[in-house]
C-alpha cells in the first residue's frame, strides 16, 4: 500500500488540530473512485473529501481567506481584505541618472545595466542592519517584448545583445516603504546588478579541471555571468543561491553550423543554434566549436552575499551542474547542510547535496559549506519507500560528476521525474515536498515509464510529491514518501485526470512550479501552466497562487494574475506584515493583449509586487 496522497484528517477544536493517525487514514481510504493497479501491488492512497469553497483556514495558526475565482483578468486578483501594489518592473532604475522606462525604445544595452532585469523569478528579501534589502533572479528576456521596437522581436545589434545580457542574471537593491508602499531606493550601498558578464568565482571538485578552462580562463577557477536563473535558495548564514536552470538556449555554432554535438552535451539540449538570444554576435565565448568548454562553466548554484556587494559571486560545482530549479537548504540533526535540488525537465532527477563540514552559527566557515561535499539522487519505489543514491556510485570522478551529472545519474539508476521544480521544507515538521510540474513524455518515451510517484500517462497537469526522511533527519539516505496532490480537472477529465480528491471545481489548477512554506507551516503554491481556459483546462484561467495545508490536504486560491504571466518567487517582510510575489512574463505571447502592470497601452512588464492585509496584521 503506497502513503496517502494528502496527509491527515482534522477536526479543529478552539483553534488547533486534532490529528488522526496517518496509518489508519491510509488503510481506510481509497485514492479516487478506486485503486491503481502497479505491478502485483495497488496504488491506494488516502484522501480527504472536497475544499470548502466559501472560507478556507489553513496552518497551525491559520491564516483565513475567502478563495477568489478563476478568471481571465489582466490584473491581480486577491481576497476580500488584502491588496497589492508594484514594487519593481522590469526596466526600473536602480540608481540616479538612469533613464526611466521608455515605452518606445524597451531601453538601450547602457540604461538596461542600471535596472531592474526582466522576467524576475525566485527572490528573498534580507534584513541587513535594519535595511531591508531584496535579491531577485531575472531568469531570461522576453524577446518579442524587450526587443519589440525591433520588426524581427530580436536582438539585431551589437547594442541589442547588451541589453539583453543586462537583463538576466540577478538585480539586488534595498527597498524602503513610504506611504505604506514598497519601493525601490535608488542610490543604495546594497543595489547591484550580477549579469551575464560578470566574474564569478568556481569552486569545488571541477574548478581548475581541464574541461573548465578557456582562452580567457587559463585557470579554469572564474567564470563569467551568471543567467537563467530560475529558483532561488537562501542559506542560514544571509547568502543568497541562483540556480542556474536552461543554460543551453545561449549557445550555438555559427562559425560551423553543421558541427556535431558530443552526446554528454546533447544530454543537456544543446545545439548548434541558440533561443534566438545571439549573444554570440558580442562575445566568441557563446560558440560551441570556438570555445567548447564554455559551456561546462555554467548549469550552478551560484552563492552571493548581498550584505557585502563588492564580494565575488561563487559557483559551487560540488552542487552538480544540471537544470536547477530552485535551491532548498536545511541543516541536519549533526549540522551538516542539506540542499535539495529539482533538474527541470521532462524526465531529470531529484538530488540531495549533503556538506562534508557542520553548520556554526555565526562561524566564517559557513561560507564555505558548499564547496565540498557528497551529492545524491532520488530513487522513488512503488511501495512508498525511496533512497538517495550516492553519485560516487557512478564511477566517475569527481569533477566529471559536477560537470556531467545527469549522466552519472542515469548510471545510478535514478527515477525520471516529471519535471523536478521547485522543493520546500516544512518548518513544522522534518518533511519536504517538491512540485512535479507536467511531463508529456510520460509512458510514451521509454525511460519514463509510468509509476506510482508519476503515475499519468502524458501528463498535463503535474503532481506535488512529499517525502519524510528516516529518524527525522534530512540527511538520512532513506525516506518514504506519498503525494501530497494530484492537479487536474474535475470537470472535463476522467479517471486520475481529475486529480486527487482535495482538488475541486473551485480550486483546480495545473502544473504546480513554484512552491514555499510561511512561518506559520502554510504551503504556497505557485502555477506556470496552461492559461488557455479551454480543453483539458477549461475552468482554470489564468496562472495563480493557491494555499495548502499540509496536514489536511486542504487547497484553496488566493491569487490568480494578468494574462499569460506565471506566478513565481516568494517572499517575506521580516515583520511577515508584506507578501512579496512575482508575476514574470505577463502577455508572453501576445504583448499587445496585456498592458501589466502599468493599464491604458503599455508595455507588459514582469513585476515584483507586494501583498498586504488591509488589517495589518501579518501575512505569512
Amino acid at each position: 500500500i503506497m502513503p496517502s496522497l494528502v496527509g491527515s484528517e482534522m477536526c479543529i477544536r478552539d483553534s488547533f488540530y486534532v490529528v488522526a493517525d496517518f496509518n489508519d487514514v491510509v488503510s481506510r481510504r481509497k485514492f479516487l473512485q478506486g485503486s491503481f493497479a502497479l505491478g502485483s501491488g495497488a496504488f491506494i492512497a488516502a484522501t480527504i473529501g472536497p475544499a470548502k469553497a466559501t472560507s478556507f483556514l489553513s496552518g497551525f495558526n491559520g491564516i483565513s481567506f475567502n478563495p477568489v475565482p478563476a478568471n481571465g483578468k489582466d490584473t491581480i486578483t486577491l481576497p476580500k481584505g488584502f491588496s497589492w501594489h508594484k514594487v519593481a518592473s522590469w526596466g526600473d532604475p536602480l540608481w540616479s541618472g538612469v533613464d526611466d522606462f521608455d515605452q518606445i525604445t524597451r531601453g538601450t544595452g547602457e540604461s538596461q545595466e542600471g535596472s531592474f532585469g526582466d522576467n524576475n523569478d525566485g527572490m528573498s528579501l534580507f534584513d541587513i542592519e535594519g535595511k531591508s534589502i531584496l535579491a531577485v533572479n531575472n531568469e531570461y528576456c522576453n524577446r518579442k517584448i524587450i526587443y519589440g521596437n525591433r520588426a524581427s522581436g530580436l536582438p539585431e545589434t551589437s547594442d541589442d545583445v547588451r541589453k539583453g545580457i543586462a537583463s538576466h542574471g540577478v538585480s539586488i537593491f534595498e527597498i524602503e516603504k513610504k506611504l505604506g508602499k514598497w519601493k525601490i531606493k535608488k542610490d543604495s550601498l546594497y543595489n547591484r546588478k550580477i549579469t551575464g558578464d560578470t566574474k564569478i568565482a568556481l569552486d569545488g571538485p571541477a574548478a581548475g579541471f581541464y574541461l573548465m578552462k578557456t582562452d580567457e580562463d587559463l585557470t579554469g577557477k572564474v567564470a563569467k555571468g551568471t543567467f537563467n536563473n530560475c529558483g532561488n535558495g537562501r542559506t542560514p548564514w544571509g547568502t543568497y543561491l541562483a540556480c542556474e536552470e536552461n543554460f543551453h538556449g545561449y549557445f550555438s555554432s555559427p562559425s560551423n553550423p553543421s558541427a556535431s554535438i558530443p552526446p554528454e552535451q546533447a544530454r543537456y539540449g544543446l545545439k548548434t543554434k541558440d533561443k534566438g538570444y545571439n549573444w554570440v554576435m558580442n562575445q566568441d565565448r557563446f560558440d560551441l566549436v570556438k570555445n567548447p568548454n564554455e559551456v561546462n562553466r555554467h548549469g550552478y548554484i551560484t552563492e552571493i552575499d548581498p550584505s557585502k556587494p563588492q564580494s565575488m559571486p561563487r559557483k559551487h560545482t560540488a552542487m552538480g551542474r544540471f537544470k536547477h530549479e530552485n535551491c532548498e537548504v536545511s541543516i541536519s540533526k549533526n549540522g551538516q547542510v542539506v540542499a535539495y535540488m529539482g533538474d527541470d525537465e521532462r524526465g531529470e532527477h531529484l538530488y540531495k547535496f549533503v556538506s562534508k563540514g557542520k553548520y556554526k552559527k555565526g562561524a566564517s566557515s559557513n561560507y564555505d559549506l558548499l564547496t565540498e561535499g557528497e551529492l545524491f539522487v532520488a530513487v522513488f519505489n512503488d511501495d512508498g519507500t525511496g533512497k538517495w543514491i550516492n553519485l560516487k556510485e557512478s564511477g566517475m570522478s569527481e569533477p566529471e560528476i559536477a560537470i556531467f551529472t545527469r549522466l552519472a545519474a542515469t548510471k545510478v539508476g535514478a527515477t525520471t521525474m516529471d519535471r523536478p521544480e521547485w522543493v520546500a521544507v516544512n518548518p513544522k515538521k522534518v518533511e519536504a515536498y517538491c512540485a512535479l510540474t507536467n511531463n508529456k513524455n510520460r509512458g510514451v518515451k521509454d525511460n519514463q515509464p509510468i509509476n506510482a510517484v508519476n503515475p499519468r500517462e502524458n501528463n498535463p497537469y503535474g503532481q506535488i510529491v512529499r517525502w519524510t526522511p528516516s529518524n527525522s533527519d534530512h540527511a538520512s539516505v532513506d525516506f518514504k514518501w506519498d503525494l501530497f496532490v494530484m492537479a487536474g480537472n474535475p470537470e472535463t477529465a476522467e479517471g486520475l485526470y481529475k486529480g486527487s480528491e482535495n482538488i475541486n471545481k473551485d480550486n483546480m489548477f495545473n502544473s504546480p512550479d513554484g512552491i514555499a512554506f510561511d512561518s506559520k507551516g502554510n504551503l504556497w503554491i505557485q502555477t506556470d501552466g496552461k492559461y488557455s481556459n479551454s480543453g483539458k483546462f477549461a475552468g482554470m484561467g489564468n496562472n495563480q497562487m493557491l494555499c495548502a495545508n499540509p496536514r489536511t490536504g486542504e487547497i484553496s486560491r488566493f491569487l490568480v494574475g494578468p494574462k499569460e504571466c506565471e506566478i513565481t518567487g516568494i517572499t517575506w517582510s521580516s515583520d511577515k506584515k508584506t507578501m512579496f510575489v512575482g508575476v514574470q512574463h505577463p502577455g508572453e505571447k501576445n504583448p499587445d493583449s496585456c498592458h501589466f502592470p502599468d493599464g491604458g497601452n503599455s508595455v507588459p512588464r514582469s513585476t515584483v509586487i507586494a501583498i498586504t492585509r488591509n488589517n495589518g496584521r501579518a501575512i505569512g
